[in-house]
């Protein structure tokens, strides 16, 4: 397991609720509570957010809307999704997350984007991604229930576009590129990032998530999502110009869609920064193959660790776990843990 410390991740939030967006909402805002209070705009923002994120508020149609009660360990599916113009977009990023708000625990079990796996709704198999394709956020929370045997209670997604708005809105961030990034594959929408910028603008930002011709493939795109992420949160949480929180709520309310009413995401984030908080984060093991009469490209998931996630999984989502038993997945690849 490898161990790392950041003085600057103050989990703005739960993790950060997905993907950035609770960051530059919830999460700036409240990490930063004394000295928004002292310049006499906590209760305005803090009011501007509660609206702004019910404008998000989009509960499941196949599920009953509940109240959630930010107390009990919970499950999110976070979802990063690449849709353009009026399309629905595929859901390149997964990530299922099990969140502890007493003992302040967060473990994060990213799943690569084309792991092969049964599509609740459709009777067959196919890239996980393709569930948001063909039935939206229900039919991929119902396909990520079925592979991990483990119930998924809320979801959080984001539009990538939005993603290339707020990096704009905060002026670029930081990625660690140390060679151009060439995507040039005639089947594939052809860009270059430079090198060794010193900040990256949105549609570099973007573009990187988006990059799939180097060695690693899934593994290495499901890794530099980490990376985007946690490079915007980082940005975000270093924001000191408060002028700019209405502009990230547009975009926020624009892109951002979650079933976790306002309330409970302000409670949760408030919760968190009371107690403190560990994230453990762990990505889904496999191999990639050639399948079926198209020979078309999977991940097929390992059994073993599939078996070691759902039964972490399992003690985690458990209240009586004691906090000693709350690890990732027992391997020594892909995993890490952080405390702030």
């Amino acid at each position: 397991m490898v161990k790392s410390r950041s003085k600057g991740r103050r989990l703005k939030w739960i993790l950060g609720i997905s993907l950035a967006l609770l960051v530059l909402a919830s999460g700036v805002i409240y990490s930063n509570r004394g000295a928004l209070a002292s310049l006499g705009y906590d209760l305005f923002l803090a009011d501007k957010v509660e609206q702004r994120l019910q404008d998000s508020f989009v509960p499941l149609e196949n599920r009953a809307d509940t109240e959630q009660q930010v107390t009990k360990p919970f499950s999110v599916l976070l979802m990063g999704v690449d849709a353009r113009g009026n399309e629905r977009g595929r859901s390149d990023t997964l990530i299922y997350t099990v969140i502890r708000p007493k003992d302040g625990r967060v473990l994060m079990v990213s799943i690569p984007r084309d792991t092969y796996a049964d599509i609740v709704g459709k009777d067959k198999k196919d890239k996980i991604t393709h569930a948001y394709v063909f039935g939206g956020p229900e039919m991929a929370v119902d396909s990520v229930e079925a592979l991990l045997d483990a119930k998924v209670d809320h979801y959080a997604s984001i539009n990538f576009q939005g993603f290339k708005q707020v990096v704009d809105t905060l002026g670029g961030i930081s990625l660690p590129i140390t060679d151009d990034i060439v995507n040039k594959d005639a089947a594939h929408e052809k860009f270059t990032i430079r090198a060794n910028q010193d900040l990256y603008d949105g549609v570099d930002a973007l573009n990187y998530v988006r990059y799939r011709e180097d060695a690693g493939g899934d593994m290495s795109r499901t890794e530099r999502n980490r990376i985007f992420i946690d490079a915007l949160i980082h940005k975000a949480a270093s924001l000191g110009q408060w002028t700019k929180i209405p502009d990230l709520l547009g975009v926020i309310g624009d892109n951002f869609k979650t079933d976790l009413a306002p309330t409970s995401l302000s409670d949760l984030t408030k919760s968190f920064l009371e107690t403190g908080h560990t994230i453990s984060s762990y990505t889904l093991k496999g191999e990639g193959k050639r399948m079926g009469q198209q020979n078309l490209w999977y991940y097929v998931a390992d059994d073993a660790d599939l078996t070691a996630v759902r039964n972490t999984i399992a003690a985690w989502m458990r209240e009586d776990t004691p906090v000693s038993e709350l690890v990732p997945p027992q391997a020594t690849n892909g995993t890490s843990t952080y405390a702030a």
